[in-house]
């Protein structure tokens, strides 16, 4: 299975973008899977390839001690701001899933963002079954726009950002026909027992934040398309022109988590 090369500094640049742009996680998702999973105080979890914290910070309520692992140390810095403000105890530790390993210790719950795709996913699995404890799981988070008339902007505001971001090729990779869904990889892993709980919202969203959300993807990250970033912005504002209203954009977002345990967790 194709895997894509390993960048520790892929989103240098982007990650002062990525909080501000990138859609947040339903808060309502999280009690949910701490409750679906048994997630206790007596318990830890990992968040592996964190970026600025979000899903580590959301959980460590519901759990004795947290972990955040990313290999940027700008998201680190970020993150841990993040979990400052909001008051949660949560470690930090610089590394990625290529550093997995018996020194991190045994986990509850290992829980992914917008990460597991940027792994050698079989692998990394693998690791994991040597890390999760009986009965824990590991949880792949993920949003998406449904297709309903608010969201009439995604798909323009989608092909903008693929022409900035044509010739990388680790986004081309992923998009290609013969990549593995996640779903299809966790099928044939030690983490097979698979269910997905989803919330869908209703948002408003300052204009400008799609102007991050741009930055924030690896693929049109100020570091990637240099002096392109200020013709990708325009573009963006000219684009969303036709959408804003009051200053303010309407987006509907699935947030949703595919819930992955051993087969014999019945």
């Amino acid at each position: 299975m194709d895997t894509i090369p390993f960048t520790p500094r892929r989103f240098q640049t982007a990650a002062a973008h990525y909080l501000q742009g990138r859609p947040a996680y339903a808060a309502s998702l999280f009690p949910r899977i701490a409750r679906l999973c048994g997630l206790g105080h007596g318990h830890r979890v990992m968040d592996l390839g964190c970026g600025p914290g979000q899903i580590a910070v959301a959980l460590a309520p519901f759990a004795g001690e947290v972990v955040g692992v990313d290999p940027e140390p700008e998201m680190l810095a970020i993150a841990a701001e993040t979990a400052s403000r909001a008051g949660v105890p949560v470690q930090f530790r610089q590394g990625s899933s290529y550093d997995l390993g018996p020194d991190f210790g045994r986990f509850h719950l290992v829980a992914m963002g917008r990460s597991f795709h940027w792994m050698d996913r079989v692998e990394t699995l693998r690791r994991f079954d040597g890390m999760v404890d009986p009965g824990g799981a590991v949880v792949l988070l993920h949003d998406d726009h449904p297709k309903v008339p608010d969201n009439r902007w995604v798909k323009p505001y989608r092909d903008l950002i693929e022409r900035y971001a044509e010739g990388d090729s680790a986004r081309a990779m992923v998009r290609s026909p013969g990549w593995l869904s996640h779903t299809a990889v966790l099928l044939d892993s030690p983490f097979s027992r698979l269910e997905e709980i989803a919330v869908i919202e209703r948002r408003h969203i300052p204009a400008d934040t799609l102007v991050h959300r741009a930055l924030s993807m690896s693929g049109t990250a100020p570091g990637r398309i240099g002096d392109n970033a200020d013709a990708l912005i325009a573009e963006i504002e000219v684009l969303m022109s036709e959408f804003v209203a009051g200053g303010m954009v309407a987006e509907v977002v699935t947030s949703s988590a595919l819930i992955a345990r051993r087969p014999d967790n019945a």
